[in-house]
C-alpha cells in the first residue's frame, strides 16, 4: 500500500557522513549523561514501600497522587490496581522511617480526604529485588540483541547484521540518554518500551535491507553503485514508512496525552524510539552497511559454469 510514489531517488547517502558524525556526537553525549547523571530508577529497581488501599467508589488517582506529594513524598507511584476502587501506592526507601510508620502517615493523609479508604496491604520491597529486576532486564536486552544479529546474519549477510545492531543500539542509548539528561523516572514500563523499540527499529531496517537486496538482484539496476542502490531502496520505502510510523505514533500520542502518569514515560520512550528509529534506519543502518562495503556479490551467488555436456562444473 502506498499513498504516493517518488519517481526520482533522493540522494540520502550523499550526506551520510555528515549525519553519521551527528549520530556519533549524539551517541557520545547520551553515554556521557548516562555515566554522569545516571538513570532515575523507580522503586521497582531501588526498593521501597508498597501499599494497597481500597475505596468504596472509583478512586481519584490524581487526587491521591497530590495528597501523597503534599506530605513530602513527591517521588511516588500511584496507579489503579485490579479495579477502579483499588489503588497501589509505591514509595521509595525513606531514611529513618520504617514501612509501618510510613503507611500510617500516608493513610492519615488519605483519610483526611476520604474517611472510607481502607488499607489492604503494606510491604517493604528490598533493593535486592530491584537488583534482580535490573539484571533480568539487561539479560533480556542482551538476548534480544543476540537474536537480532543471528536472524539478520542468516536472512541477509553479516554486514547487514552489524549495521542493524549498531543502529538499534544507537536508538536504545539515545532513549536512555534522554531519560538520564532530564532525570525522567525509569521504570519497568519504560524498560518494556525500550525492548519494543528494539524490535520496532529492526523491523524498519529489515524493510530497507530487503529492498536493497531486491534492487541488487534486479537487472534493471545492474549498473547502479552501492550508494545509488541504497538511495533507491530508501526512497521506495518512504511511503510505507510514513504509513507505518505515522499510524503507530498516533496511537502512542494518544497514550501520551490521555494515558495519565502511568503511561506517560512509556509513551515518551516509544515516541523517541519511533523518531530515532526512522532516522537510524536511513542514516545509520544503511550508511554503516555501505561503509562496511556491502556489494552485489554479497547477496547474489555467482552462477555455476557448465561444461560442454551441460553439467555444472564443481
Amino acid at each position: 500500500m502506498e499513498f504516493f510514489r517518488i519517481k526520482k531517488d533522493i540522494p540520502f547517502m550523499r550526506h551520510a557522513l555528515i549525519f553519521n558524525v551527528i549520530s556519533a556526537l549524539t551517541f557520545v553525549a547520551a553515554v556521557f549523561f548516562l555515566f554522569h547523571k545516571g538513570l532515575h530508577l523507580s522503586i521497582e529497581f531501588t526498593g521501597g514501600t508498597v501499599m494497597e488501599v481500597a475505596y468504596p467508589k472509583a478512586a481519584d488517582i490524581e487526587g491521591i497522587r497530590k495528597t501523597v506529594s503534599d506530605i513530602g513524598y513527591t517521588d511516588n507511584q500511584v496507579q489503579s490496581f485490579g479495579t477502579a476502587q483499588d489503588v497501589m501506592i509505591r514509595l521509595p526507601v525513606q531514611k529513618g522511617i520504617d514501612s509501618s510508620r510510613l503507611s500510617e502517615k500516608v493513610m492519615t493523609a488519605l483519610r483526611a480526604h476520604d474517611g472510607n479508604v481502607k488499607l489492604q496491604r503494606v510491604e517493604f520491597v528490598g533493593p535486592q529485588v530491584g537488583e534482580e529486576l535490573a539484571h533480568d532486564g539487561l539479560m533480556a536486552l542482551a538476548m534480544v540483541v543476540i537474536g537480532i544479529m543471528i536472524y539478520l546474519a542468516f536472512r541477509f549477510e553479516w554486514k547487514f547484521a552489524v549495521a542493524a545492531i549498531i543502529a538499534n543500539l544507537h536508538d536504545v542509548v539515545i532513549i536512555l540518554g534522554f531519560f538520564a539528561f532530564f532525570q525522567w523516572e525509569f521504570s519497568l514500563t519504560v524498560l518494556a518500551a525500550v525492548l519494543a523499540v528494539l524490535g520496532y527499529s529492526v523491523n524498519e531496517s529489515v524493510v530497507v535491507f530487503d529492498r536493497v537486496r531486491e534492487t541488487f538482484r534486479d537487472r534493471r539496476f545492474g549498473k547502479l553503485a552501492t550508494p545509488e542502490v541504497m538511495n533507491h531502496a530508501i526512497t521506495s520505502t518512504i511511503s510505507r514508512t510514513i504509513i507505518t510510523h505515522g499510524s503507530t505514533q498516533m496511537m502512542v500520542l494518544s497514550m501520551l496525552l490521555i494515558g495519565g502518569q502511568t503511561l506517560h514515560y512509556f509513551a515518551i520512550a516509544l515516541t523517541i524510539g519511533i523518531l530515532f528509529g526512522i532516522y537510524s534506519s536511513v542514516f545509520v543502518a544503511a550508511a554503516v552497511a555501505m561503509w562496511l562495503g556491502v556489494k552485489r556479490e554479497d547477496l547474489i551467488k555467482p552462477a555455476k559454469e557448465k561444461d560442454e555436456t551441460g553439467g555444472a562444473v564443481v
